[in-house]
């Protein structure tokens, strides 16, 4: 048994110390937010994932885990805090990293281990974290242990996934690599697979590119599939048929943390060789702004819209760097009267450009309905109750979900992205390939 502090409980912080207090490790969990401390004093998940507040539950009524505004001494620190983007520079923001590491140093010991879980530039356990945790007089790799171990989860599947994924283990050095591997061995069923602290930096990183460049490529065919006036929906279905191809689905934009930031660390480590790293950016960052057009080609602003959706994927509360989010707010700056409709986010959620409305207001007299998130209330939304609703019946439809020909039997206009009007027909069947969604 251990005690760990686990600085920053958000997506991935609180579900880990979770997963460490249920597997008979004491945790300090440890958060400034008020928000957060008071959910949890609570008893309360301070985020909606699946089989979370179960989880929470058991592990507060164990004793095991506890939360606190500091942190307190430990045989292990891991570091779960935010890495956001530097807007202006397009470069990570290591602020909240380097306040958690000078947090730590005064606490550490001898054979202590602390470990980054935040996603972050390659480089950054061995030449930012490092030299704050060697301010204590203790040498990272020598009196202590030091690794990178990132997290490869995905919102809606989180707790699964802590426990069945392989892990990297990335160490300042090759015992510091088996500490944290054996403290991950408390839970984690997947293989944990020991490497330098930097590749492991490298690797995670790499794999939110493979899915941006990918997710790139979809948009890409999307926009083309549009100009020469065919439906790509159709034409990707028939391409995964190649036992080699599995185009991913197209969509309003990437979000997420990981997905719309990460790859922009490459470019930083590198601008002057990551072309296709930026030019995939550049893609998936242009769809909201291309969804606005398709919906100004429908409907004139100031009319009243009905945007369904604003988290970044499907049945998650999740609304960092949202591509519906980014296309709500150019509806606004274009002078759309907006109404927001999402099941998953809060009415107070900070951030939100428009009124948050239950479904029939967001509908009720609206000239048109932008569907941007595939949440499963809206593939179920009823045709008809749209049709009694929704005054100008246009349906501008981001993510393929509609039946086409049915909302066209109903009178409605149907846009459908990667698809001009002349190529929108019959509903595109998906056969028994799974697509995959963000």
């Amino acid at each position: 048994m251990s005690t760990i502090c686990v600085l920053g409980l958000g997506y991935i912080g609180l579900p880990t110390g979770s997963m460490f207090a249920l597997a008979g490790n004491d945790v300090i969990g440890v958060d400034p937010s008020p928000r957060v401390q008071k959910a949890l004093e609570a008893g309360l998940a301070s985020l909606d994932e699946p089989e979370l507040q179960t989880l929470i539950t058991a592990a507060i009524n164990s004793g095991r885990l506890k939360v606190r505004m500091r942190p307190e001494p430990a045989d292990a620190f891991i570091i779960a805090v935010p890495t956001p983007l530097e807007a202006a520079t397009s470069t990570a923001d290591l602020g909240y990293v380097e306040t958690a590491a000078r947090q730590i140093a005064p606490l550490l010991r001898r054979g202590n281990l602390v470990v980054l879980e935040s996603t972050v530039p390659p480089g950054t356990t061995r030449d930012v974290l490092a030299p704050i945790l060697g301010e204590s007089g203790l040498v990272p790799g020598v009196d202590f242990h030091l690794a990178h171990c990132p997290e490869r989860v995905l919102p809606g599947r989180i707790l699964v996934e802590l426990e069945q994924n392989d892990r990297l283990a990335g160490g300042l050095t090759p015992a510091c690599a088996e500490a944290a591997a054996e403290l991950y061995r408390s839970f984690v069923k997947g293989a944990i697979m020991r490497t330098d602290a930097t590749i492991a930096e490298l690797v995670k990183v790499m794999e939110n590119t493979y899915r941006d460049v990918n997710v790139a490529l979809a948009n890409e065919f999307a926009l083309i599939a549009e100009r020469i006036g065919v439906d790509v929906w159709e034409a990707i279905r028939l391409a995964n048929h190649h036992p080699r191809v599995n185009v991913l689905t197209p969509g309003p934009g990437v979000g997420g943390h990981c997905i719309a930031v990460d790859p922009w660390f490459l470019v930083g480590a590198a601008p002057d060789l990551a072309a296709l790293i930026r030019a995939a950016r550049q893609v998936n960052d242009g769809m909201p702004a291309h969804v606005v057009e398709r919906l100004t080609a429908m409907v004139a602003p100031p009319a009243p819209i009905a945007v369904l959706g604003v988290t970044y994927k499907a049945e998650v509360d999740d609304i960092r760097e949202s591509p519906a989010l980014r296309v709500a707010q150019l509806a606004v700056e274009r002078g759309y009267t907006v109404r927001l409709c999402d099941p998953h986010v809060r009415p107070d959620t900070p951030g939100l450009p428009a009124p948050l409305l239950a479904l029939p207001q967001a509908l009720r007299d609206a000239q048109a309905i932008l569907l941007l998130v595939d949440h499963r209330a809206f593939h179920d939304l009823d045709v008809d109750l749209a049709a009694s609703l929704v005054s100008g019946k246009r349906v501008l439809d981001a993510r393929n979900v509609v039946d086409r020909e049915l909302w066209q039997s109903r009178g409605f206009e149907v846009g459908v992205l990667g698809a001009t009007l002349a190529s929108v027909g019959a509903p595109v069947g998906r056969d028994s390939h799974e697509y995959l969604h963000l």
